[in-house]
């Protein structure tokens, strides 16, 4: 085992030919600053290990447009593949308002404003306790 450098805190990870393997909320928390960097609004990142065995972690943002989903979605398969994480799924299409990629321990939820309104995953998860919150 070795840690990760390119982190701000320390974090044990394995290496596997190259690529830094991460544990679920090492991964929830790049993706989180993946959807940051892409310009993603209202973050969220539930642990909601402890109340479903759904996932350890959720991550829910807001996408105002197709294009700024697409974008989000494309890299976070990207840096997520370099970490030899590949989702078991993908559903939707930002043209339905949400899209979902789920990594078995990290599910991530994409939502244009109006379908995210509807759906309040936060208040139907709301006994999961809230992890990291960025505007």
């Amino acid at each position: 085992m070795r840690r990760a450098r390119f982190s701000p805190s320390p974090v044990t990870c394995h290496i596997f030919k190259g690529a830094v393997l991460l544990k679920p909320i090492d991964q929830a928390r790049e993706i989180a600053e993946i959807i940051s960097d892409k310009k993603g609004s209202d973050i969220v990142l539930l642990d909601t290990g402890k109340v479903s065995t759904i996932a350890d972690y959720f991550v829910i943002a807001t996408a105002e447009s197709e294009r700024q989903a697409k974008a989000m979605v494309d890299e976070i398969e990207k840096k997520m593949k370099q970490h030899r994480k590949l989702p078991l799924s993908v559903d939707g299409e930002m043209n339905s308002g949400w899209v979902l990629l789920d990594y078995g321990g990290v599910i991530v939820h994409i939502f244009d404003p109006g379908t995210r309104d509807y759906y309040d995953l936060e208040d139907l998860w709301s006994n999961a306790p809230v992890l990291v919150r960025m505007q």
